[in-house]
């Protein structure tokens, strides 16, 4: 028996084929793209995302001899995907890196409404959030809000060309209407943000007992695969990533080093208390969370810096950073590149990347080597939100390839970092929830156990971990004295920055 789990993100589609012990046998990766026709904006074509995941279905079934047991789909998260009575796209999506509903959000958060939200919930309000950009649809474009009938996530939009079914994971849901003790959408919370009208519009939510639903005879035909095919709706994708890896336990964490760098650790316990910050997502039915930070900007900071550096790509900027040797005195960098500012583990849609002691005694590696750790840094600062003691980090994304990366990491977080040998964590994680959603396996913790295998532990230099305590005490002192800059910046261009009307 053979199982193909699709992993849609936001700029590569992967399908992976994984046999009856787990292990990939196949994957086929398509690019996709995502478009920017404002400043701020972030789409795409709902139907290109469809043909690609078609198309690299297609490609990793060929090779296949084997039964196909069934379909899992994860995707990026967030957004705003809306369709028609007859399930057609009334438009591009909106992704969770659109930034043009940002003074809605700045709206939010003068008037309370953040904060009473998360303290409902546990997840605080970004630009890129389906509440505020249907807020924003319906100021700016409410002809598309009359032809939209509901409003899917990527995964949801995929999951519905594949079965039919109008649904949402209640990973998806979570933030920000779900109430996580019912999983069901909180009335209130839906209050908080005027959007009592916007109720009919959100898909029915489902949960571990009923994400499964069969391949329509069309999405048969087209995919190459049997109709009635049991096609699993998986946990988006960092809830399916955290799987993936096998954090699946109290107290369990996982960073993925990707498009996002967001970090997650595994509760029971929502907080919300303290100050609002992250996401709190269902993680399955049976009342596990993820409390999960994940950033505007990822390892496409590493690409930005390699292009500006003249290092060529982020491998070769990799080496140039390690031709300097960590020592105090800068440069520090603050990396906050996304247009559309931050969002965790704190949100500022004015946030901007800053370095800090620049001066003529710095080369090209100490300029390297300060990206690295300003992305760390992050990373650390993203696990202190959490509030919730680690023993173990667990890494994956195509930054986890890098063993310099991975040993920079343990020093800068203190704690030891462990790697999958899977290439595609999320496509696992999305595997993982097929075998539980098709009765193959009694619950995540047992499946996980059984197809999980991690490599090598990276344990963090004592000497290397005292230096980079004190350099994250600076960082956070430093990014305080950066805040009056960003909105200075900022407010020379906010208009223009946020698409805004």
């Amino acid at each position: 028996m053979a199982f193909i789990a699709v992993d849609v993100g936001t700029s590569m589609i992967k399908a992976v084929v994984f046999d009856d012990d787990g292990r990939e046998a196949a994957v086929a990766r398509r690019t996709t793209e995502v478009r920017r026709p404002r400043p701020g904006w972030a789409e795409q074509d709902m139907d290109d995302v469809w043909d690609t995941v078609a198309a690299a279905v297609r490609e990793v079934r060929e090779g296949v001899r084997e039964p196909i047991g069934f379909l899992a789909v994860t995707a990026q998260g967030d957004g705003c995907w809306p369709v028609d009575a007859e399930g057609r796209p009334t438009g591009p999506a909106i992704l969770w890196s659109d930034g043009r509903a940002a003074p809605i959000v700045e709206e939010w958060r003068a008037e309370g409404v953040l904060a009473a939200a998360f303290r409902r919930n546990g997840s605080l309000t970004f630009a890129g959030l389906a509440n505020a950009l249907l807020t924003w649809l319906r100021r700016n474009d409410p002809d598309r809000l009359r032809r939209t009938a509901a409003v899917l996530s990527c995964g949801g939009w995929v999951f519905h060309r594949l079965t039919g079914a109008v649904a949402v994971d209640e990973s998806d849901a979570a933030a920000p209407f779900l109430d996580l003790r019912t999983r069901r959408y909180d009335p209130d919370c839906l209050a908080l943000f005027g959007l009592e009208w916007a109720r009919d519009l959100l898909p029915e939510v489902r949960g571990d007992d009923r994400r499964t639903a069969g391949l329509t005879p069309a999405a048969a035909a087209e995919l190459g695969l049997p109709a009635d095919l049991p096609v699993v709706m998986a946990p988006y994708d960092i809830a399916a990533t955290a799987l993936g890896t096998g954090a699946v336990a109290d107290g369990q964490a996982c960073s993925i080093l990707g498009t996002t760098l967001c970090t997650e650790v595994v509760t029971t316990e929502p907080d919300t208390t303290g100050e609002p910050s992250g996401l709190t997502i269902a993680l399955d039915s049976s009342g596990h969370l993820l409390r999960a930070f994940p950033t505007l900007a990822g390892t496409e900071i590493l690409t930005w810096a390699a292009a500006l550096l003249g290092a060529g790509d982020p491998v070769r900027l990799g080496r140039l950073a390690l031709a300097a040797e960590p020592r105090p005195g800068g440069p520090l960098f603050l990396p906050y590149l996304s247009p559309a500012g931050e969002r965790a583990p704190f949100l500022d849609p004015h946030a901007r990347g800053t370095w800090w002691g620049l001066s003529l005694e710095h080369d090209r590696a100490r300029v390297a080597r300060s990206v690295f750790e300003g992305l760390t840094l992050v990373l650390k600062d993203c696990l202190a939100a959490a509030r919730i003691p680690v023993t173990e980090l667990r890494v994956c994304g195509g930054g986890a390839n890098s063993d310099a990366w991975c040993d920079l990491i343990a020093d800068v977080t203190g704690v030891p970092v462990v790697r999958s040998t899977d290439t595609e964590a999320g496509a696992k994680g999305a595997f993982l929830s097929g075998l539980v959603a098709t009765g193959r396996a009694p619950d995540l913790a047992t499946a996980a156990d059984r197809h999980v295998r991690l490599r090598a532990v990276r344990e963090p230099d004592a000497r290397l971990a005292k230096h980079y305590a004190h350099t994250y005490e600076r960082f956070l002192e430093l990014r305080d004295q950066a805040r009056p800059g960003w909105r200075l910046m900022g407010d020379g261009g906010a208009g223009e920055g946020t698409g805004h009307g």
